[in-house]
């Protein structure tokens, strides 16, 4: 099984993944629609990073809808052949 890892919300906080799943369960965080402008993967050996730029409509933490140009960065790891993400962090661009 793979290690927790922590995300960085948009907002600043730091959540592990767990943490931020039931918050998607309990309406912490509602997503309705993601426009993707741009992903760059780059994989050296058994690492890889991706980074993402979409335009979100989303709800969060009881606000209104809004639209956020949000940035993904994401770390992974390959563990016994899979694909396994080790650590995620949202800003606005």
């Amino acid at each position: 099984m793979a290690e927790e890892y922590c995300l960085v919300h948009m907002t600043g906080a730091r959540q592990s993944a767990d943490s931020f799943l039931k918050g998607l369960v309990g309406g912490t965080f509602d997503y309705y629609s993601a426009e993707h402008d741009e992903i760059t993967i780059r994989v050296t050996g058994d690492a890889a990073t991706m980074i993402g730029k979409s335009r979100v409509l989303a709800a969060v933490y009881g606000g209104a809808k809004h639209l956020w140009r949000l940035r993904g960065d994401f770390t992974l790891k390959k563990e016994n052949g899979r694909w396994v993400m080790t650590g995620s962090e949202a800003s606005t661009y």
